[in-house]
């Protein structure tokens, strides 16, 4: 894998901010913990975040999620990353994950990517970037906006084997 391209989705406040804290209740509430199909997940992701309760009708397969500090931070509800598999999404960046989400992601599969800088007039949703992984890189009409943690090994094979339990 050399990079990951495609059009974000952006969490923003009403005050145009990226949204920090948001946690795994709002990415997928409690009241939806008795849904064991992941294929059904997809329609309540985000349903419990202010402003984004039609998220799911929203956000195309394909695109990448973005959002502020502390992305799924709370419980280990695993349902808070499968409800986006469920979408057909790309991954998710965020300026930080809570630690939980952070192993959960990784370990399922599923990009995680971790923003350290960006210039922030890009983050409208629709834009395509391209994340450049052998760069750790942001990459929007071929210009370079950001840059993010660099991905191990270990994460980039976990992602190319589609999960941590494909690698044994």
């Amino acid at each position: 894998m050399k990079s990951i391209t495609g059009e974000i989705f952006v969490l923003k406040n009403s005050n145009g901010a990226l949204i920090n804290d948001i946690d795994t209740d709002q990415i997928f509430h409690n009241r939806y913990l008795s849904i064991v199909d992941i294929k059904l997940m997809g329609q309540y992701s985000l349903d419990n975040l202010d402003g984004y309760k039609d998220f799911s009708k929203k956000v195309k397969p394909g695109m990448i999620v973005v959002a502020g500090e502390n992305f799924g931070s709370g419980s280990s509800r695993q349902q808070a990353v499968d409800c986006f598999i469920s979408l057909d999404l790309q991954g998710v960046a965020a300026r930080s994950f809570g630690s939980i989400y952070k192993r959960n992601i990784i370990n399922t599969g599923f990009p995680m990517i971790e923003i350290t800088e960006i210039d922030e007039k890009y983050l409208e949703t629709g834009n395509v970037f391209t994340f450049d992984i052998d760069k750790s890189e942001i990459v929007f009409e071929g210009k370079t906006i950001g840059k993010f943690v660099k991905f191990s090994t270990v994460q980039k094979d976990i992602i190319e084997k589609k999960g941590l339990l494909n690698c044994v």
